[in-house]
Formats: structure tokens, sequence, C-alpha cells
């Protein structure tokens, strides 16, 4: 079992530490739904840009989300599970690890990957540039750890997977508050939260024991620390 570590600094130099033999990083940050996974991986990888090795650059580390494999809301509609959108099988789950292969495999190209733009609710093909200088990928979502469905094959590919946790109360309530903002009524997203989110958030609760490290969401804005994956009790 890792020791913990014990700041913001020793989180960057834990990332330091797995691309200190050049070979091309992927970290995987996984948690359930509105756990806060993507501004951890942004400031994570602000951390990381800001303290670059030498001869590097800002594109030495880049953020590449699970959600820009979203099914685009036409094939939901057409498969029936419009209704169900994030759930596991409404992503292009071989697409996404194929890319992390590739990323792994080809560091001669520029390689364009796709986001995933919340106003829009969809996926954007072609919105992230990976360079042949990127040395460390910051991938988040919820699935990474899954053990079916195709999802087994992502942990294969990544270096390491942390499982980022936060009080269920809170995460209902940040999640609520997204969906209102992206355009839901209020009902409406305490509805979703309840049925689809918390059915997902079950889902992935199950895969933590599977992480290398577990991580308090606010981690980077306290004292930084990130404690050591332990099993839990189901």
């Amino acid at each position: 079992m890792r020791p913990s570590l014990g700041s913001g600094g020793d989180v960057v130099r834990h990332v330091h530490d797995l691309a200190r033999d050049g070979h091309r990083v992927l970290l995987g940050i996984t948690g359930a739904p509105g756990a806060g996974k993507t501004t951890f991986a942004d400031r994570l990888a602000a951390l990381l840009r800001a303290s670059a090795p030498g001869g590097l650059h800002d594109d030495w580390v880049v953020r590449l989300p699970m959600d820009g494999f979203h099914l685009a809301d036409c094939q939901l509609a057409r498969l029936d599970r419009l209704a169900r959108k994030g759930a596991p099988d409404t992503f292009d789950t071989a697409g996404y690890v194929a890319l992390l292969e590739r990323l792994v495999l080809d560091r001669d190209e520029t390689i364009y990957a796709p986001a995933f733009e919340r106003d829009l609710e969809q996926p954007v093909a072609g919105s992230i540039c990976v360079s042949p200088s990127t040395r460390v990928l910051i991938t988040e979502g919820n699935y990474l750890l899954l053990a079916d469905g195709g999802w087994e094959r992502v942990r294969e590919v990544l270096d390491e997977v942390w499982y980022l946790e936060l009080d269920d109360a809170e995460r209902r309530r940040r999640l609520v508050a997204r969906h209102e903002r992206f355009g839901k009524s209020k009902a409406e997203a305490r509805d979703w939260v309840n049925g689809t989110d918390e059915r997902n958030a079950e889902m992935v609760a199950h895969t933590s024991a599977r992480a290398d490290l577990h991580v308090v969401s606010t981690v980077l804005d306290a004292s930084g620390v990130v404690q050591p994956a332990t099993p839990r009790l189901s």
C-alpha cells in the first residue's frame, strides 16, 4: 500500500515520479457523478503545468475527459437509451479504449480527441490536441474501474486510477445545481439525480476498491492529502 501524499506539492511530485522514465503517463480520475472529477482534474493539470520539467511547455500535460465519448443524442434516441444518458452503455467505450491505446503507442504524431460541451450536452470531435511532447494525460470519468461491458480494458491501459470522494449530500446538491444550470427545472433535476445519477453512483461506488489511491474531492484546495486506497466492505 502506498503512503499518504501529504500536500498538494506531494500530489504533483507523485505525478512527476510517474513520468520520470520518459514514458507517456495516463492517469485516471474516477468517482461518482458530482464528486468533482472535472474540477479536480483541471486543478491538477494547472499545478502540473506550473511545474513543467525543463524544456517542456504547458502541453506536457493534457486533460482528456471520458465524456467526450458520450454517444450523441440522435444515437441514444435510435437505441432507446436517451432517458438513461450517462449510463455505461451510452458511451462509445471501444472508441475510448482505442484512443487511450493509441496515445500510449503513438508518440510521434499529433492526436486529436473529442471533448464534451456542457452547454450543448453533446460530444465535440477534434477539440483536444495531444502533441508529441505531451507526457501526462489526465482522463476523468465515472467508469474507469468497471470490470465489464468493455470498460475493463480501460484500467489495463491506465498507469494509475485515483478514486475521488465527496460527502454524498454535498455531491447530490452539486448535481441538482448542475442540472438546473444546464436547463432542467428543480423538480426535473432532483428526479434525474435521484434516478439515473444515483443508480450510476451506486455502480461506481462498488468499483472503488480497485483504485490505486482514494482522494478527497477538495484535496487541492485544502491540505492536499491523498490517502492510499483501502478495500471497502460491501
